[in-house]
């Protein structure tokens, strides 16, 4: 096969718009792969969208209809068959080829296969794909739907009806931003007699064998051509077989003698194996090749009945795993930006806040292969949405063949890959169905049901049966049962954030909580790159644009009641939200956590974001880790102390989610806030075997305080440290902050030396203040009296540093708990020590 990628040379033009529309050149550069607004960026005919409040000025690209045109050259390489190959259109398009239609896509999450032999010809040729507005597109649906379209959806445009990213239509943390163009490459594949036309590896340990099954389709170019062989090799072993002309399916398996397993992070080592088949002629010439990495492991669902209810944990070659991990969105709003290398480092982000798994969410875009690449290389496991969000879906035509199709493709495309564990239906419309008021809307209507409950099932069952199904997030397990019952299946939890404060997570016990979350601005860096108004606050034009949720800005100050006063500076403000959210976050992840084995998932709301907004985001949309990414990765550490209620006392809880014993010393101390020692209970070791949890009780005259506005507590287990605190911040009586500072050139990076000399909560360098590029390695620390942490900045000079303005960057929660708009004012005598 040879293939001749059509990536240079492309323009486009405008064919249709609103009224409103500026006007255009005739014809524009284009990127391929890209979309209309890079290529409108590019030529420097729009503002970045991302910037003050662009986005609404912009809203006729989407509303346009765009014609890519190319013109290129051809010789006849005299091929049996001659394809154009196109692995995404977003997402209405019309093909000609010369002035010949080759056909009409309306999917953008599938690929398109025309036959061009007969339309090529010798020389110059013409290529043009016309694109329809995606609300065009969607009427159209609309009016062949019908009545079938009067269905619920929570957010604006036709993100239901057609088979397109739903989230470009703008969600609760995305904006409005509806793209065309050619996302995916786009080829000339010229072939003969044969060619792979779809290979389905089965992946899987049996015993101590690891066995690779592919199960081919092969594509014939015409009748009367020779048999072919499918020669297939994986970790030295190779196996053979031949298929008469005109067969169209396959089997081919090889067997590994005790193959090396691939493991989730923290658990084991993540080893791939080369997967190659080709596919001969009878002379033995290759006709086509296929090569994945691949690795071995098995994968189950264990929903068993318990006395709790039922439950919900992923067993990975037979090891029950918690899952600790987050949900992750499109990474950017213009598909095509994202490079491998951005997959990366969000991956390793991921991986270094000692996450073990990612939630791909049902209102994005099943992700390119690099995505699922660097989680096999991670040991990063991938929970898989089928592309289904927070509305009804018609099950009518034309959108069931579209979804029937795009499922076969994405469940195909997807299977090579280790880190794949599970295939969920979709994302909160079951909960939907029941809890959201929709039944009096759909009036028996079909509102997606059939997908979740039938199609899709079947679908899996046939195409990939080494991994499991399930039917929603949040679903209980049966139709019968409340979708977000703690009891059943897996659960979200958006009272909490949206109606009450954070304390509620204890509240619930889930089985597997795979969405909640809390809400903060981005880091200040990428505030300040994206709003350039002069007098930045919460609630001025640019950065309220940057909040997308409904009352976002008086959740965010609803949810410091009791915690913190109102700031009344737009720093206190920034600072104060990114902590109240790590807090909360934290709250919810250890509480669950400490539950285990009842409950057996977190997956927080939400990894990164697709733009510079404030979100429920660890990682801000200019890759930039928020306090909450510090906050994650000490919750979530393998080895995790934590201080729970328990009835009416307390307990310290270990939590060890390591394939070793824990057997360390404990000791819990109750101190006031001038260090002095008030109460202790140590225990000389402390046992908690591997992937459990051990529960430590607290003696009463620890656990009760003299004094709760002025005391707290702080427990050790070997390297692992909890504290707890007895009142909220507004009642305790903290003193002023008061430390030394120093800092010093060490290599690359400056090395800031703090120590307390009063108790300090939460205390927190922001690098990015120093310079845009800067980051530190460690937030969220307490310091009692006497002791010193030293943090370790990358990216700015030790001149920087020494310039930079102390109050904005320093920042603990004793500097806000009492006094609203204040940055006491002993910080100013503790400049840096400069270091010779």
């Amino acid at each position: 096969m040879k293939k001749l990628a059509l990536d240079t040379g492309w323009t486009v033009s405008r064919l249709q718009a609103p009224s409103t529309a500026p006007s255009l050149p005739a014809t524009i550069p284009a990127a391929v792969p890209g979309n209309v607004h890079l290529d409108l960026l590019s030529a420097r005919l729009i503002t970045d969208p991302y910037l003050d409040v662009n986005e609404i000025s912009q809203d006729w690209i989407g509303r346009s209809a765009w014609r890519y045109r190319l013109a290129f050259d051809w010789d006849d390489h005299e091929a049996d068959r001659i394809d154009l190959s196109c692995l995404g259109l977003d997402t209405a398009a019309r093909l000609e080829l010369n002035g010949v239609l080759l056909g009409e896509t309306r999917n953008m999450h599938r690929s398109y296969r025309f036959d061009i032999r007969e339309q090529l010809k010798e020389g110059r040729n013409e290529l043009i794909v016309d694109f329809d507005s995606a609300y065009a597109h969607g009427e159209a649906v609309r009016s062949e739907l019908g009545s079938a379209a009067d269905i619920p959806a929570n957010y604006p445009g036709p993100g239901n009806l057609i088979r397109k990213m739903a989230c470009n239509f703008g969600w609760d943390w995305g904006p409005t931003v509806v793209t065309s163009g050619i996302w995916k490459p786009i080829a000339i594949e010229s072939w003969s007699k044969a060619r792979l036309s779809t290979v389905r590896p089965e992946i899987t340990l049996q015993g101590g064998d690891g066995v690779a099954r592919l199960r081919i389709e092969i594509e014939w170019a015409a009748e009367g051509i020779d048999s072919a062989a499918l020669v297939m090799s994986i970790g030295g072993k190779r196996s053979e077989m031949r298929i008469a002309q005109g067969e169209t399916h396959a089997l081919v398996e090889c067997r590994i003698d005790n193959p090396q397993v691939w493991w989730p992070h923290g658990f084991g080592g993540q080893p791939l194996y080369d997967l190659d088949l080709h596919l001969l002629g009878s002379d033995g010439a290759t006709l086509d090749r296929w090569q994945r990495r691949v690795g071995f492991r098995s994968v189950r669902l264990d929903t068993a009945p318990d006395d709790t209810g039922s439950a919900f944990s992923l067993v990975v070659n037979d090891v029950p795993v918690f899952a600790r991990g987050a949900n992750w969105i499109p990474e950017d709003c213009f598909l095509p930006r994202v490079t491998r290398q951005r997959y990366r480092e969000r991956i390793a982000q991921a991986r270094d806040a000692n996450m073990n798994i990612l939630r791909v969410w049902g209102g994005g875009i099943y992700e390119t292969d690099a995505f699922y690449d660097e989680c096999d290389a991670a040991g990063i496991m991938v929970w898989q949405d089928f592309l289904f969000a927070c509305a009804a879906y018609p099950e009518d035509e034309p959108v069931y063949s579209e979804i029937e199709a795009e499922a076969r493709e994405a469940i195909s495309r997807l299977m090579p890959h280790p880190s794949l564990v599970l295939w969920n239906g979709n994302n909160e419309n079951i909960w939907g169905y029941f809890d959201w008021g929709w039944q009096d809307v759909l009036a028996n209507r079909p509102w997606g049901a059939g997908y979740y409950l039938d199609l899709l099932p079947k679908l899996v069952a046939e195409i990939d049966p080494t991994r499991p199904y399930w039917p929603g997030s949040p679903y209980s397990g049966s139709m019968d049962i409340a979708p977000n019952a703690d009891e059943h299946g897996c659960k979200h939890i958006w009272d909490v954030w949206n109606e009450v404060g954070y304390e509620t997570y204890r509240n619930y016990i889930p089985r597997f909580c795979s969405e909640f979350g809390w809400q903060a601005p981005p880091t200040y860096a990428t505030l300040a790159a994206s709003v350039r108004e002069k007098d930045r606050a919460p609630a001025s034009p640019g950065v309220l644009h940057h909040q997308k949720a409904t009352s976002g800005n008086d959740k965010l100050l609803k949810g410091l009641e009791g915690w913190f006063p109102t700031p009344e500076s737009f720093d206190d403000w920034l600072f104060v939200t990114q902590l109240n959210q790590a807090r909360a976050i934290s709250v919810g992840v250890d509480h669950m956590r400490s539950h285990r084995p009842t409950c057996m998932g977190t997956i927080v709301w939400q990894l990164n974001d697709c733009w510079p907004v404030t979100s429920w985001a660890a990682v801000d949309g200019a890759g930039r880790k928020k306090p909450l990414w510090y906050a994650l990765r000490n919750s979530y550490a393998p080895h995790l102390l934590t201080i729970q209620p328990r009835g009416n006392s307390l307990s310290a809880v270990a939590v060890n989610d390591t394939a070793l014993f824990w057997r360390v010393p404990f000791t819990i101390e109750r101190f006031d806030f001038s260090g002095t020692l008030l109460a202790r209970h140590s225990v000389w070791r402390i046992l908690c075997d591997r992937f459990e949890n051990a529960e430590i009780s607290i003696p009463k005259d620890v656990a009760t305080p003299g004094d709760p506005e002025r005391e707290f507590l702080r427990a050790r287990l070997g390297d692992a440290e909890a504290w707890w605190f007895f009142e909220k911040d507004m009642k305790l009586q903290y003193p002023q902050p008061r430390f030394e500072l120093e800092a010093e050139q060490i290599a690359d990076e400056v090395a800031v030396t703090i120590t307390a000399q009063s108790f300090l909560r939460d205390l927190c360098l922001f690098a990015d203040r120093i310079s845009p590029n800067a980051e530190v390695d460690d937030m969220l620390v307490n310091l009692m009296p006497g002791e010193s942490k030293t943090f370790h900045i990358r990216g700015p000079s030790k001149e920087a540093w020494d310039d930079a303005d102390l109050f904005s960057i320093v920042r603990t929660a004793n500097q806000i708990a009492h006094i609203p708009g204040s940055v006491v004012t002993e910080l100013a005598t503790h400049r840096p020590k400069r270091i010779s």
